[in-house]
């Protein structure tokens, strides 16, 4: 058996940075027991599978596709990078000729289109609500020993807590935080934080000027200590800085060791808008 498989960094147009996903290419049924073995052989935090919905659909000319995302231990319900990935393969790669595409996943809907070049996914907005300290005293200390907190945030729905740190911090002092995840979870006492995000402030001064806010996401409940770049924590993100700023079109970026940036517009429908650039750094066929 063949299955057409790529890798592709997203949220960055430049190869070796931003997030990597695998992406295979459907044509037929695959086995379930396989997804998770393919997920696992290629060892990336996602795999994504984009499969046919109907017997005549043609991965150039339809709309409509079904996706599922994989991590090397299990299948999660929202992955932003890899739908980013598998919207690239269709439009860069499979050349489909479709002005959006549609993906019928575990978190309903999604939609992606293209841009200039960028690819622009729909996604949830998650609002966040103020979170006591108390609560996740020992969580946090763990994440950032005794820098200033400015504000503590929880989005209930997706579980992620939302920590910004003081105004006064460069970038740079977030860039080189030395964080060791693997301890939040003995820290983590209350059992609701399945996610960390540490934010700041954007700086409109500098060298990097232009980002409205800067951030870095943890999620060692779901095996990932640090991802590179996080749609799903920038659909939190999004809410929480859109109120603070007063902006609906936002520049953020991600500031872990391969860094990427995303494109925000939150909209009045209740979701926003990420978009983000790719890199297509690997095509080539699974052979089993």
């Amino acid at each position: 058996m063949q299955i057409p498989i790529f890798t592709v960094d997203a949220f960055t147009n430049r190869p070796f940075s931003g997030n990597p996903a695998a992406v295979c290419l459907l044509e037929n049924d695959l086995g379930e027991e396989l997804h998770q073995k393919i997920a696992t052989e290629m060892n990336l935090s996602e795999t994504a599978f984009i499969r046919k919905l109907h017997p005549g659909d043609d991965f150039t000319r339809s709309s409509c596709f079904g996706l599922r995302w994989f991590t090397p231990a299990n299948e999660v319900p929202l992955c932003g990078h890899a739908t980013l990935a598998a919207a690239a393969v269709l439009f860069h790669i499979q050349k489909n000729t479709n002005s959006v595409l549609t993906f019928v996943t575990l978190s309903g809907e999604l939609k992606a289109r293209q841009v200039e070049d960028y690819i622009v996914l729909d996604l949830p907005l998650y609002v966040t609500y103020p979170q006591v300290l108390h609560e996740v005293e020992e969580l946090i200390k763990a994440a950032i020993g005794d820098m200033v907190v400015q504000d503590l945030r929880y989005s209930p729905d997706t579980k992620k807590l939302l920590v910004r740190l003081s105004d006064a911090y460069e970038r740079s002092v977030l860039e080189q935080l030395q964080v060791s995840a693997q301890c939040f979870l003995s820290a983590e006492k209350t059992g609701k934080v399945k996610g960390l995000i540490l934010t700041l402030k954007g700086n409109s001064s500098g060298k990097h000027k232009g980002h409205d806010f800067y951030s870095r996401y943890f999620a060692p409940w779901y095996g990932v200590l640090e991802d590179p770049v996080t749609g799903s924590a920038h659909a939190v993100l999004s809410s929480y800085w859109s109120e603070q700023l007063g902006k609906k079109e936002m520049l953020a970026f991600q500031c872990s060791r391969r860094g990427g940036e995303l494109k925000i517009s939150v909209r009045n429908d209740g979701r926003v808008d990420i978009a983000g650039r790719i890199a297509i750094v690997l095509k080539g066929n699974l052979a089993f």
